[in-house]
């Protein structure tokens, strides 16, 4: 009977190893097709679009610097959406919501943010934020718990917090900036310093994204946030102690944009928060390694 136990062994590494490549072979960026059709919220008289999807436990999405919502959360709002009410939005300035011409900082978007949520009355829900997502959301959250969040304006406050490669514990580094929007195909290849695993940063998909970046036009949101000297004071590595509610802190351990140690810093700074980092990773789990995501989101929100 052995060679029957040693046959399943075999048989089952070759489902492992099948299972990654069929991982590592599908695109970094998902296909609209697969995703539901966004819907249009008017937040202070702007359009911000949003996807919207599943029922249940309300899961807020929210994405990092120079992307929007399909970016960032593409391979994970149908599994979350599984037994969750997903809703992931292009913050403002970013992705198919408009793009005024203003003075952008963290607290723009935390604004906006919480316009956003009383718009579509949402509440109890749990916030994740990837890496601009996630100093924004913990900005929000210092806010949403602060003793000045009273009244008919009050931040609609989240009952748990999920933060992946979360950018604001210090100051914009020089790699942070690095993914400002590319003018050529050859600057668009700049998108590896996202990832890992640069084999994937394939020609078509750098091909795509430089489309889908042209579509989007932010540019000029980019410029103006990079460079409003608000932001250095707007960073949350003092203010951590602030978020009193669960969190749960995700990190690539490859992160060439916000290392882990600044993960680390998270967890460490906020009372009870859990780090999980995902070997392998680069700046986002939730694009380069989902499953991995998932296994570490969906049991914390459940």
């Amino acid at each position: 009977m052995r060679w029957l136990r040693v046959f399943a062994a075999v048989l089952a590494t070759l489902a492992v190893a099948q299972g990654a490549a069929a991982e590592n072979s599908e695109s970094l960026l998902v296909p609209e097709s697969r995703l539901p059709p966004k819907k249009i919220a008017l937040v202070f008289g702007q359009k911000i679009a949003y996807y919207d999807a599943g029922s249940g436990p309300v899961l807020v999405l929210v994405h990092g610097f120079a992307s929007e919502a399909r970016f960032d959360w593409g391979h994970v709002i149908v599994p979350l959406a599984a037994h969750h009410r997903v809703i992931a939005l292009d913050q403002i300035g970013f992705g198919a919501s408009d793009k005024p011409s203003i003075d952008y900082s963290i607290q723009t978007y935390v604004d906006f943010l919480g316009e956003f949520l009383r718009t579509l009355q949402v509440k109890g829900f749990s916030l994740v934020g990837e890496s601009l997502g996630g100093w924004i959301s913990a900005l929000y959250t210092i806010e949403a718990l602060g003793p000045a969040n009273q009244g008919a304006y009050a931040l609609p406050a989240p009952q748990k917090l999920v933060l992946e490669d979360a950018a604001g514990m210090v100051p914009l580094t020089a790699a942070m900036k690095k993914v400002i929007v590319s003018g050529t195909l050859e600057e668009a290849k700049g998108v590896a310093i996202v990832f890992h695993d640069k084999s994937r940063v394939t020609d078509d998909f750098v091909r795509e994204n430089f489309a889908m970046k042209l579509k989007a036009n932010d540019g000029s949101t980019e410029r103006l946030l990079v460079g409003n000297p608000k932001l250095d004071t707007e960073v949350v590595g003092g203010r951590l102690s602030a978020i009193a509610i669960p969190t749960l802190v995700v990190w690539g351990g490859d992160d060439e944009i916000v290392p882990l140690v600044q993960g680390r810093g998270y967890a460490a700074g906020i009372q009870g928060a859990k780090l999980v980092i995902v070997p392998e990773c680069g700046h986002a789990a939730s694009i380069e390694k989902p499953k991995e995501f998932l296994a570490a989101v969906l049991p914390f929100v459940d």
